[in-house]
C-alpha cells in the first residue's frame, strides 16, 4: 500500500483527529506541515477549500477530515468504527456533534467582547449536558464514548479535550469539564492515550495560546 501523506497545519484540531487515527493503526505515513496564512501554490491545487487536512495516497487526494478518517478505517485494520450499520451510523452522528464544539471552542477562543466569549461558553456546556446524558457509566468501567474500548468517534472529541486542557492549565476559569463527571473522565481518558499525546508536536500548547493572544480576543487578554 502506497505510504499516505498528511498535509497539515500544526494547529489545527481536524489533522489532529487524523493523526491519532494512523497512530492508533499503526500507519506508515508522512506529514507534510504548511503555514495557512501563507498557503502554497502547490497546496491549493490540490485543496478545494483551501482547508487542511488533506490526504495525498499515490496520485488520488483526498480532503475534509471526516472523510479522510472513513477512508484510513477502511483501509487499515481494525476498524475503529462498529460493525453494526446503525450504530456506525449513531457514531457519525455523534462525530458531527464535536465538530459542532470545535466550532463553538474557536468562537469562544476568538470573541472580541466577553460577551460573545460568554455566549460562545454557554453553548459548550449546553452540550456538555447532552454529553453527560448519554455517556456510559464510567464506574462500570466504561471510559469511552461507546463504553470500554475506543472508536473513531472518540478520535473526533480527543483535539476539543485537549485545548480545552491548554487552557485549563492557563488559567482554572477556563476549566469547563470538571463540572461534568462523566465527560471529566472521557477526556482524562483520552488525553492519557499515547496515540492522543504524541498527535501534536511539543510546541503546540504554547503555539496555541499565542495564536489567542495575537487575535486580540477577549480570552487572549486573560491568558
Amino acid at each position: 500500500m502506497t505510504k499516505p501523506t498528511l498535509i497539515s497545519f500544526k494547529l489545527c484540531p481536524y489533522v489532529q483527529r487524523s493523526v491519532i487515527n494512523l497512530l492508533e493503526k499503526k500507519v506508515d505515513y508522512e506529514i507534510k506541515y504548511i503555514d495557512l496564512a501563507n498557503k502554497p501554490d502547490w497546496f491549493l491545487k490540490i485543496s478545494p477549500f483551501g482547508r487542511v487536512p488533506v490526504l495525498v495516497v499515490g496520485e488520488e487526494v483526498l480532503f475534509e477530515s471526516a472523510v479522510i478518517n472513513e477512508y484510513l478505517d477502511e483501509t487499515n485494520l481494525p476498524s475503529l468504527h462498529p460493525k453494526d450499520p446503525l450504530q456506525k451510523a449513531k457514531h457519525r452522528a455523534w462525530g458531527e456533534f464535536a465538530s459542532a464544539l470545535l466550532v463553538d471552542q474557536y468562537g469562544w477562543t476568538m470573541s472580541k467582547e466577553e460577551k460573545d466569549s460568554e455566549k460562545k461558553k454557554e453553548e459548550i456546556l449546553s452540550k456538555f449536558k447532552i454529553l453527560e446524558s448519554i455517556l456510559p457509566d464510567p464506574k462500570q468501567g466504561k471510559l469511552f464514548f461507546a463504553g470500554d474500548t475506543m472508536h473513531l468517534v472518540d478520535t473526533a472529541y480527543a483535539p476539543f479535550f485537549m485545548r480545552l486542557e491548554f487552557l485549563k492549565q492557563k488559567d482554572k476559569q477556563f476549566d469547563l469539564v470538571s463540572a461534568f463527571p462523566k465527560l471529566k473522565i472521557w477526556s482524562e481518558t483520552l488525553l492519557s492515550l499515547p496515540s492522543v499525546k504524541n498527535s501534536v508536536l511539543p510546541e503546540v500548547p504554547e503555539e496555541y495560546i499565542a495564536f489567542i493572544k495575537a487575535h486580540n480576543s477577549w480570552m487572549g487578554g486573560k491568558l
